[in-house]
């Protein structure tokens, strides 16, 4: 797999994992795989999106494995109430918390050894129409600040501030419970800034820092559990 460090924010690293088409690094990838990720691959009607969870999956593990000093067939998954993912070793949940996405070519895998993380990501491709996502998706002040904005900037900052909310909904790790128009993305952020806090509608005593990760080809954001200040290494690691 083609996969490398591009972001690092305290103890989490963000890997990037190139998605283009491969047959030599899909078959590399599938010797990861084990039985129930094979079955998952096969319920994918098209090549792309198989080949994105293959390929994303199979680096998953590649890291997980390296960062848990465990042997590939010692690791499993296992889903919280709310469908998101942790890891086992020998089938007890391992010290690391992890959270990934793929759009098109690009993959990025956030990776802590605790605290909840989310990442999302999105091809910058051209929409034809954005405007019942925006209506659907995003609070009043975001809704006017992209009706105000045109042609590509339009797509970009609905792009980012998309991928932004994405990341903070996959942290918390709560599914639904989270109306994405019950919260705004701090303005800073549309105007350039690139990390604030953020509490969200659900649990809002917990701070979250979001950062935006995009450049030209994608859009791209982090968010990150931020613990009290005299937290420190106290923290028992999340599986959530």
């Amino acid at each position: 797999m083609l996969s490398r460090a591009i972001h690092r924010s305290g103890r989490v690293t963000v890997v990037y994992v190139d998605l283009g088409p491969s047959a030599a690094r899909e078959r590399e990838a599938l010797t990861w795989l084990d039985g129930p990720e094979l079955a998952r691959r096969r319920q994918f009607a098209r090549s792309g999106p198989r080949r994105e969870f293959t390929l994303c999956r199979a680096a998953l593990r590649a890291l997980l494995c390296r960062d848990l000093d465990c042997a590939n067939e010692e690791l499993s998954f296992g889903t919280s109430e709310h469908g998101k993912p942790f890891a086992l070793v020998g089938g007890l949940p391992a010290p690391v918390s992890f959270n990934v996405s793929h759009s098109g070519r690009h993959g990025l895998i956030a990776i802590a050894p605790r605290g909840r993380i989310g990442v999302d990501v999105e091809d910058r491709r051209a929409r034809r129409d954005m405007d019942d996502d925006i209506r659907l998706l995003f609070a009043p002040g975001e809704q006017a600040g992209l009706a105000s904005a045109e042609g590509d900037r339009k797509a970009e900052l609905f792009y980012s501030l998309w991928t932004m909310k994405e990341a903070l909904v996959k942290a918390a790790g709560v599914g639904l419970r989270i109306d994405t128009t019950s919260f705004e993305i701090p303005p800073a952020m549309s105007r350039g800034a690139t990390s604030c806090l953020v509490r969200l509608p659900v649990g809002p005593s917990v701070r979250w820092r979001l950062e935006n990760l995009g450049n030209r080809r994608y859009a791209a954001a982090l968010a990150v559990e931020d613990p009290p200040p005299d937290a420190g290494d106290s923290l028992e690691p999340q599986f959530a």
